[in-house]
């Protein structure tokens, strides 16, 4: 039975997908939805006005939240904004929240790029203390 259910909300054709899979999810089991969006710090030395950025994409994120709320009206939903590594975040985020399934999109990525890099979805996966689907 699903009565958490965390989306991982970026705004990308693949997030918007795993969103309406997760609102679905919700719906039919009438689980509280948790709608968590997570803003990257620039790296060190990439931007003098490290502040600025981070303020804009709280900022950002936190709008694009605020855009899913006439979607979701029948559920109840917690939104949330963290600043950090999106995976990480995400498994944290489920952890500290007792989430029994994570909901994510699948970005594409070629087999080197997946080998090299690795992907928020397969480190979720790998991390998370409950379900994970991934959504195409």
């Amino acid at each position: 039975m699903i009565h958490k259910l965390l989306i991982a909300y970026d705004g990308s054709t693949p997030s918007k997908a795993a969103f309406e899979f997760a609102l679905d999810l919700a719906s039919k089991y009438g689980a509280e939805l948790h709608i968590l969006a997570v803003a990257s710090a620039p790296e060190f030395g990439a931007e003098v006005e490290t502040e600025a950025i981070i303020e804009s994409s709280i900022r950002h994120y936190t709008q694009l939240l605020h855009s899913l709320k006439p979607r979701v009206a029948s559920l109840t939903v917690n939104y949330e904004v963290m600043l950090g590594h999106p995976a990480e975040s995400i498994v944290i985020y489920a952890e500290e929240h007792g989430i029994d399934h994570i909901v994510v999109g699948h970005r594409g990525h070629s087999l080197f790029e997946r080998w090299l890099l690795g992907s928020v979805a397969r480190q979720v996966i790998a991390y998370a203390p409950c379900a994970v689907t991934v959504v195409r």
